[in-house]
């Protein structure tokens, strides 16, 4: 998942993520993007319905973008 963030704040969202159920891991970068963040799931339906939720209602984000692995590779 790639996220963007208020200014200033990549490193404090980056870190919150972190502590989430789903995150796997949570890294704060430099370009478009503030923060890739990767998550997974038992389920599509779980990584739907409440991962990709939890992440988006973190304080300090302005947009995400969802990037499904492709070759269905396990979290």
């Amino acid at each position: 998942m790639l996220i963007q963030t208020d200014v200033g704040r990549a490193e404090v969202v980056a870190n919150r993520l972190a502590e989430l159920d789903g995150v796997l891991s949570a890294e704060y970068v430099t370009g478009p993007y503030d923060v890739v963040v990767r998550i997974g799931a038992d389920t599509m339906a779980r990584l739907q319905d409440t991962v990709v939720p939890n992440v988006q209602r973190v304080a300090g984000i302005t947009r995400t973008l969802t990037c499904p692995i492709a070759n269905g590779a396990p979290p």
